[in-house]
This record gives C-alpha cells, sequence and structure tokens, in this order.
C-alpha cells in the first residue's frame, strides 16, 4: 500500500524524515525533492564495474547548465531522508520526463532504514538546460509486511553527497 500525502504529513519525526520539509511540497501520495547544485560526471573513456572510476564535479549555477546527450549525470536531493518501517521509493516528476529527462535510470527503489541524500542517475534524450533547486523527483513510500532486516551499508548509508557507483566493493 502506498501511504497518501496526509499519512506522509502525519508520520513525519517518526518514521519518516524529511529535511528541510515545505508543505508546498508535499503531492496526493508522494513529496518533491530538489535538485542540489554539485553534479558528477565520469571522467574515463569507458567505465569497469571492478574498480573506482574517474569523475569530475560540475556546479549547476543560478543561471542554469546545458546537459548534453549521452552522458550520465550523477546529482542528488537537496533534502536528507530517512525511513523506518517504510519502503522509500523515487521516481522523476512527469513535468521533467516530459522533457525528455530521466532523473532516476534504475535503483529507484529505497531499502527500509534508508538515511541520507539520495543520488540520482539523471540522462536526457535531448540538451536540456537544468537549473538548481527544481522540484526535480518525488519520493512515496510503500508500507512492508512481514519482518525485516534495516538496511545497512557500508557504501550508501548516512552519505554526505553525490556518489559515485562503489559496485566495485562487492569484488573486493
Amino acid at each position: 500500500m502506498i501511504l497518501s500525502g496526509k499519512e506522509i504529513e502525519k508520520r513525519l519525526g517518526q518514521d519518516i524524515v524529511i529535511e528541510p520539509y515545505a508543505p508546498s511540497r508535499l503531492n496526493p501520495n508522494s513529496y518533491n525533492l530538489r535538485l542540489h547544485n554539485e553534479l558528477l560526471v565520469y571522467d574515463e573513456p569507458y567505465l569497469d564495474m571492478k574498480k573506482p572510476n574517474k569523475y569530475k564535479p560540475l556546479i549547476i549555477p543560478e543561471e542554469g547548465l546545458l546537459l548534453e546527450t549521452n552522458k550520465l549525470y550523477l546529482g542528488r536531493t537537496m533534502e536528507y531522508t530517512e525511513t523506518r518501517n517504510l519502503v522509500p521509493m523515487l521516481e522523476g516528476r512527469s513535468s521533467i520526463g516530459r522533457l525528455g529527462l530521466f532523473i532516476h535510470v534504475t535503483a529507484g527503489f529505497g531499502d527500509v532504514g534508508f538515511c541520507g541524500f539520495w543520488t540520482l542517475e539523471i540522462f536526457c534524450v535531448q540538451p536540456i538546460k537544468i537549473y538548481p533547486e527544481v522540484e526535480i523527483c518525488q519520493v512515496y513510500y510503500h508500507t512492508i509486511q512481514g519482518e525485516y532486516d534495516l538496511y545497512v551499508s557500508n557504501k550508501y548509508q548516512n552519505n554526505q553527497g553525490v556518489q559515485p557507483s562503489l559496485l566495485y566493493k562487492d569484488f573486493e
């Protein structure tokens, strides 16, 4: 079952944390999250799953940044979230998708107990200008049934910024 917006708001400070929170970003069954001004772009001719790949930071200026096609940008939400007793999910907003901007190419499925900022996998089908602080995606919550273990990760839990893939740690 997906929580309603009213239920999301009711659970704030209990099993849902969204910081900062603004009631204007609450939807009927989700909450809009904003894009931070920091991006990462891989700086390699090809990527290797078994090693850390080089990347460089990009800053989205107030006047916007033109994204190129066929390039993966990693961004993050401005909002820090924590979730207990629920499964958080992340999706791009439909208004963003209708511009050909894909916000969470994969991995929109969160884990019970996740604490941190959401890293966004951003890809566009045609050049598009983006801006910092735009409401770019939405988080929604599923109830969970049955016994479960809380999310524990020394890769992504309690992150502080945009995170590149740490898949190489699975091979160590």
